[in-house]
């Protein structure tokens, strides 16, 4: 089953909008619309695209549980505000973590009762699909897998699981369901969509068990390969033609299937010179702190031309400090760009607090230091693009440090991975602004990414 068939079965049909929770959804996709502000101006914008999708940087991963519904909220209304002018209609998919962190259930909670609330009919069932192919995040069986160096990890034993504000136990996404539902749902209610309902029973099949949802009843799908998305975003297809409202909960695989694409080789270096700034050197900004990208980070440091700073925690979180220590750094850095490519980045020990909410006011302090680092930067010194490196990083560098509103993802730098933005207002225009998840990759990707860059 092609791309092509996806996207003729699905081109008049609702505009897929994507409320991600952070930047790195974009990642599978090619040429959509990304916006970072919700106003109704912005996804009236967004809506007259040529584009069967576009994506609404919600950022909600790095907000508190009442911050994050708040945002959903106001979406939504605007959404809802923006599709009307536009005579557009829309289904919703939240983006989340292909790795199962993030605010579930309390997102797409928000998301029902906002379209109840407004009219548009709440949901008859929510569709959960994590999968994301090329990162090797996979579900068998409602079994949900990440790839490892050493072989296939179910999620719930891999440090994402131990995450300080989103952790979980569970690898089989009804009990998981149940877990973050605190029983509100139980395992047993969970509609379970396999590999064989999708490969032996086809669109026709998955779109009845699809259709059969209401009252808001979950289902999770299995996905190995984009062959099994494409299947499923022709029954959502299908389903929705014969009036079953679905809200979607997904990883970036899905998100592609639906918007009728076929995975795109990386950009090349002609391409990447279109899009590359006019100074000698790049920025990249590192904050995640997974263990991947310390040691992606290390082989980037192996490569010639590059000049290295440290933010760090310990100084960001003392306010009479903070200030003075962001100011040294981006002085230096800005000067630096003039000979090498530049990395600011945190230190490598991570802070916790004393509980989930204050482990994310920590993430946060951190992140607006960094972001403030790198808009000292581009004030003074444009550099020929921005690598940022973790989800959260990725966010408020796009949205505070280069004050990018309305972008275009043009495509990946490495296959599926690693996504190019061409911001199209604001301080970064002409900018390109690279996302690079902090949990994605080998071990050379960094660097990889980087000589990529310096190709053009």
């Amino acid at each position: 089953m092609s791309a092509t068939e996806v996207a003729a079965r699905t081109a008049n049909g609702p505009r897929l909008v994507v409320l991600d929770d952070d930047p790195t959804g974009t990642q599978t996709v090619a040429d959509v619309p990304v916006l970072t502000s919700w106003t109704v101006d912005d996804l009236r914008w967004a809506l007259r695209q040529d584009s069967s999708a576009f994506f609404i940087l919600t950022n909600t991963r790095s907000l508190s549980a009442e911050d994050a519904a708040a945002r959903n909220r106001e979406v939504v209304r605007a959404l809802h505000v923006a599709s009307a002018a536009e005579e557009t209609s829309c289904v919703l998919a939240s983006r989340g973590d292909s790795t199962l962190r993030g605010h579930f259930p309390l997102e797409t909670d928000v998301l029902s009762e906002t379209l109840a609330h407004l009219g548009a009919g709440a949901p008859d069932g929510v569709v959960m699909v994590p999968a994301y192919i090329e990162a090797g995040r996979l579900t068998v069986g409602s079994r949900h897998w990440m790839r490892t160096a050493d072989g296939l990890l179910p999620v719930g034993e891999s440090e994402f699981a131990r995450d300080a504000t989103f952790g979980y136990r569970n690898s089989m996404l009804p009990e998981w369901i149940e877990e973050k539902t605190g029983g509100r749902v139980p395992a047993d209610q969970v509609l379970r969509v396999t590999l064989d309902d999708l490969r032996q029973g086809g669109p026709e099949h998955t779109a009845r068990l699809l259709s059969s949802l209401s009252g808001g009843r979950t289902a999770v799908v299995d996905a190995v390969c984009d062959d099994d998305l494409r299947v499923l975003a022709l029954a959502v297809a299908l389903a929705e033609d014969n009036g079953t409202r679905l809200l979607y909960r997904a990883g970036p695989s899905f998100v592609r299937a639906r918007a009728g694409q076929a995975a795109r080789a990386p950009l090349v270096p002609a391409q990447l010179r279109q899009l590359r700034g006019d100074a000698a050197h790049g920025l990249i900004v590192v904050g995640s702190h997974v263990a991947l990208t310390t040691r992606q980070l290390e082989r980037l440091r192996d490569r010639d031309g590059i000049i290295e700073y440290e933010l760090d925690v310990a100084v960001l979180l003392d306010e009479e400090r903070r200030d003075a220590h962001i100011a040294e750094i981006a002085t230096a850095a800005a000067h630096a760009l003039d000979t090498a490519d530049v990395v600011i980045r945190t230190s490598r020990t991570l802070v916790r607090g004393a509980d989930a909410e204050g482990s994310l006011e920590i993430s946060r302090r951190v992140s607006a230091a960094l972001v403030e680092t790198v808009r000292q930067v581009n004030a003074a010194k444009r550099p020929a693009f921005v690598v940022a490196k973790g989800g959260i990083t990725s966010s408020d560098t796009a949205t505070l440090g280069l004050q990018i509103r309305r972008a275009w993802a043009r495509g990946t730098l490495l296959p599926g991975i690693v996504s190019l933005w061409e911001p199209v207002d604001g301080p970064a225009a002409g900018v390109p602004y690279i996302v690079f998840a902090g949990n994605v990759g080998g071990d050379d990707a960094l660097a990889d990414a980087l000589e990529l860059l310096r190709s053009t």
